[in-house]
C-alpha cells in the first residue's frame, strides 16, 4: 500500500444530476463552496465542473472557471487545484435514420478551444480524456481521436500543467501508454482509472487489477467507481497501491437512501483509507508525489 493516499474530490461533473439529489453545486460560489468544504475534510485535490447558473447544465465558460478558481483560493491556498478539459467533445447522434443530424447536446470544438481555460487559468493538474467512448445508452458519443489526443497533450506540456490521464476502458490505456512512450507525457505520468461509466470498464475487482498491472513502470495511478462502487473501489485501490476518488460527480449518496455532501464522502474515503492502515496526503505532500511544483507562499 502507499504509505500516503491522495483523496481527489469531484465535485459536480456534468451529469444530469441537478434534481437527483438537493444540493448539487450548479453556480461558481457554490461549487468554490463544496470544494473547500471537502478540502477542509481532508481531500487533496478538488476536480472541478463548471455548470451553467441558469441551466445547471455542463459548461465550458473560462470566466466560470476564473471564479470558481478565485473563490477556493480566497480562502484556501493549499489546496490542488484539478480542472476538467473534458467538455467539448459530445456528438449527439441524430435518432433513427438521420444520424447525420446532430442533436443540441453537441458541443464539439478543436484541441486549442477545449484547453482556452486551462490556457489562460493554469490550474495544476488537468484532465485528458484518453479515448472515445459511447456514453450511456442514448444517442451521445464522446470524441477524443488520437490526432486530437496527440495535439491535447503537446498543448497542456506547452502550458506547464500535469495531465491526469482519464482511462475508461483497456483501448484508453493503451493509448495513454503510447502518448507517455512518444514523450508526449512527463514523467512521471498520471493516471485515473474510471469504473463503471457506461459503456466503459465495468468495477469489478479484476478490472481493476488488471488495469493497474498495465500501467508503466513508476507511473502514478489512482481509481473510482461510479454510484455504490465508490467505496468499495476506494479500499481496492489503497490495497493495490494506489489513489482515490470521491465526490458528487461520481456519486450521489453516503450510504443507501441518504444524500452525500463532497465533504461526507471525503470524510468516509479518509476512514477508510486509515482503517486500511495508511493515511491522506496533505496537498502539499500530494504535490510531491505528484512532482509538481511547490506551492507558492
Amino acid at each position: 500500500m502507499q504509505p500516503k493516499v491522495i483523496i481527489t474530490c469531484a465535485v459536480t461533473g456534468a451529469g444530469d444530476t441537478v434534481g437527483k439529489h438537493p444540493a448539487i453545486p450548479v453556480t461558481p460560489e457554490q461549487i468554490a463552496n463544496s470544494a473547500l468544504e471537502a478540502a477542509s475534510a481532508g481531500a487533496t485535490v478538488v476536480h472541478c465542473h463548471v455548470r451553467n447558473p441558469e441551466t445547471g447544465k455542463g459548461a465550458r465558460s473560462v470566466d466560470l472557471y476564473r471564479e470558481v478558481m478565485e473563490r477556493i483560493r480566497a480562502k484556501n491556498t493549499e489546496v490542488i487545484i484539478n480542472l476538467t478539459a473534458g467538455m467539448g467533445g459530445d456528438v449527439e447522434v441524430g435518432a433513427g435514420e438521420n444520424p447525420m443530424h446532430w442533436g443540441q447536446g453537441t458541443d464539439l470544438v478543436g484541441p486549442q478551444e477545449r484547453l482556452i481555460h486551462i490556457k489562460e487559468l493554469k490550474p495544476e493538474i488537468c484532465t485528458l480524456d484518453c479515448g472515445t467512448l459511447n456514453f450511456g445508452d442514448g444517442h451521445t458519443i464522446v470524441i477524443q481521436t488520437p490526432a486530437q489526443l496527440r495535439e491535447q497533450a503537446k498543448l497542456i506540456m506547452s502550458y506547464g500543467v500535469k495531465p491526469e490521464m482519464e482511462i475508461f476502458d483497456s483501448g484508453n490505456l493503451w493509448f495513454a501508454k503510447q502518448l507517455h512512450m512518444e514523450g508526449l507525457i512527463q514523467d512521471p505520468p498520471l493516471f485515473q482509472l474510471c469504473l463503471g461509466i457506461p459503456w466503459g470498464a465495468p468495477y469489478d475487482s479484476e478490472t481493476m487489477a488488471y488495469q493497474k498491472a498495465q500501467l508503466p513502470p513508476g507511473a502514478i495511478w489512482a481509481a473510482f467507481g461510479i454510484g455504490r462502487n465508490e467505496f468499495p473501489a476506494v479500499a481496492q485501490a489503497v490495497l493495490l497501491g494506489g489513489h482515490v476518488r470521491v465526490g458528487l460527480e461520481d456519486n450521489l449518496y453516503l450510504e443507501r437512501g441518504v444524500y452525500a455532501s463532497n465533504g461526507t464522502l471525503v470524510e468516509k474515503a479518509v476512514k477508510i483509507i486509515e482503517l486500511l492502515g495508511t493515511r491522506v496526503a496533505s496537498p502539499d505532500e500530494g504535490r510531491q508525489i505528484l512532482k509538481l511544483a511547490p506551492r507558492k507562499k
